[in-house]
């Protein structure tokens, strides 16, 4: 099989869900649902929003996994979590964090945390990213490593699109149910 290259199937920054670094939690929850609800049946559902600075820049993005992190305030205290989840632990281990940090046990009253806390907080700066004209057989390499659902795609410093993994995934099961 002959790879496409990433910018064919990308989604350019200008049709993504975005929100600015000052909007709350709630902000870009709301955002994001918006923007599903305009999508046309039989396409995957947005499950991130870009986060743009006041240059109208994309400096990161927040995706449904982050959003239910921030929305309990103790996992700040629970060491570098987007580093942990991607190494394998035993269940028994990251039960022991939950149980010891006491996470989803007590009251959190989910409404003023995603009113009051600002996106910039909680968003995954640009740091893993794949180029445009990359293959999809070097993003597919990308996502496995770094266990992510989507990957920003950039030309040059510049960042014109997301590449989600559903998209990828949908490429690859047409090819495959195709053979015979």
């Amino acid at each position: 099989m002959k790879f496409r290259l990433v910018k064919d199937f990308m989604i350019p920054v200008d049709e993504y869900p975005k929100v600015r670094q000052t909007a709350s939690i709630y902000d870009a929850m709301q955002t994001l649902k918006a923007e599903q609800q305009k999508q046309p049946p039989g396409k995957p559902a947005f499950r991130a929003v870009l986060v743009l600075n006041s240059e109208d820049r994309v400096v990161g993005k927040v995706g449904h996994a982050t959003f239910l992190k921030a929305l309990e305030p103790r996992y700040k205290d629970v060491f570098d979590m987007d580093k942990l989840s991607r190494v394998q632990l035993s269940s028994k281990f990251i039960d022991s964090i939950k149980e010891h940090f006491n996470l989803w046990t007590g009251e959190v009253d989910l409404c003023r945390v995603a009113r009051t806390t600002p996106i910039s907080e909680i968003m995954r700066p640009i740091e893993e990213h794949v180029e445009a004209d990359a293959t999809l057989a070097e993003a597919i390499h990308k996502f496995l490593m770094w266990q992510c659902l989507s990957v920003l795609v950039t030309s040059g410093n510049e960042i014109v699109g997301i590449l989600r993994l559903s998209d990828i995934y949908s490429e690859m099961e047409n090819h495959i149910l195709r053979c015979e």
